[in-house]
């Protein structure tokens, strides 16, 4: 199979989250074209996972798997002698491409493993929770993210936070008689940058964005209402770290909790390079499908960005390593 060639046509269909439903039915199509019992499970509206596998196993004892949508906006593919550009390169449809061709290469040995591709993991994990609703009973889940073909040994958790202020209208000539909601909003996001954050021995510093600020109605008028989105990167239990946010922030905003996901710790293999992952993943969401390994090829520090790429030879190379992994753990 022609890794490369996979990677860029997967690249060239737009599926940045919400429309991943030409993505879905392309795979799905390729996949029964190679022999996979291959179904798409619905998840909202045009929206499908695709979960695969190879007849007689119906219930493979290990799953490769990784997520369908990306980030926007759509970057269509180009290529040099080194690398595969475009959105999704490495995050994550050449993870894709480099799991079906090691499930290729399995099957020809005689190996068989089942392929689980996903919606929405760049927003709230929806296809992975619907996913792990359905699962036909697994050992193992391989879950592929850029980690550069190394096995994470944990990946970070999210929580993603909602500041509001409230203040009240006024002329701007007149400030005394308005109240500035940006004005609170600041001192409390000051705070709450002020908060010593909990480290995790091995893990490293819990880290935390400001995201998107916005707020006021005009230049002319005391703001009455601002708000701001934050997120964290989880290294253990968010208890703590949610109470000490609400107490900061007491008397100027208030906090709402919009989105968890947890720290994980996950397995490695002996002999192979680990590295923590300071990303989330889908692995919280699909515990039904087997214990969760990390890895993949790419870099998640190109990811999300304008020149995403991932290199032919570390794609090459994870096709082999997936193929390891796979045999390693039947």
């Amino acid at each position: 199979m022609d890794v490369v060639a996979l990677t860029r046509k997967l690249v060239d269909i737009e599926s940045t989250t919400g429309n991943e439903g030409h993505v879905a039915d392309f795979l799905q199509r390729e996949l029964s074209r190679l022999g996979y019992r291959s179904n798409k499970m619905p998840v909202e509206g045009e929206r499908s996972n695709v979960f695969a596998t190879s007849p007689p196993q119906a219930r493979p004892e290990v799953v490769f798997s990784t997520h369908m949508d990306t980030v926007p906006p759509f970057i269509p593919s180009s290529e040099d002698d080194a690398k595969i550009y475009g959105r999704g390169a490495c995050d994550a449809k050449g993870i894709i491409a480099a799991q079906v061709a090691a499930a290729e290469r399995l099957r020809q040995e005689g190996t068989y493993v089942g392929l689980l591709f996903v919606v929405g993991e760049e927003k709230d994990s929806l296809g992975a929770k619907i996913a792990n609703q359905q699962s036909p009973g697994c050992k193992f889940l391989v879950n592929g993210e850029p980690t550069e073909n190394r096995m994470a040994s944990a990946s970070k958790g999210t929580l993603r936070v909602e500041i509001s202020a409230a203040g009240r209208m006024a002329h701007s000539a007149y400030p005394e008689l308005g109240e500035s909601a940006i004005d609170k909003l600041l001192e409390a996001l000051n705070r709450l940058k002020a908060i010593k954050l909990p480290s995790t021995e091995g893990i490293g510093p819990c880290t935390v964005n400001i995201g998107v600020i916005e707020g006021g109605r005009a230049p002319n008028v005391i703001p009455d209402k601002a708000w701001a989105q934050l997120l964290y990167r989880l290294v253990g239990p968010s208890n703590k770290l949610r109470e000490e946010i609400v107490r900061t922030v007491a008397g100027l905003a208030t906090a709402e909790f919009v989105l968890e996901i947890p720290f994980a710790r996950l397995r490695t293999l002996d002999g192979l390079p680990t590295m923590v992952a300071a990303f989330t993943t889908d692995i919280p969401w699909l515990g039904n499908w087997g214990e969760p390994l990390l890895v993949g090829p790419g870099s998640i520090h190109v990811a999300h960005t304008g020149g995403e790429y991932i290199e032919k030879k570390q794609l090459q190379d994870a096709v082999e390593l997936y193929c390891s992994i796979a045999k390693r753990l039947i």
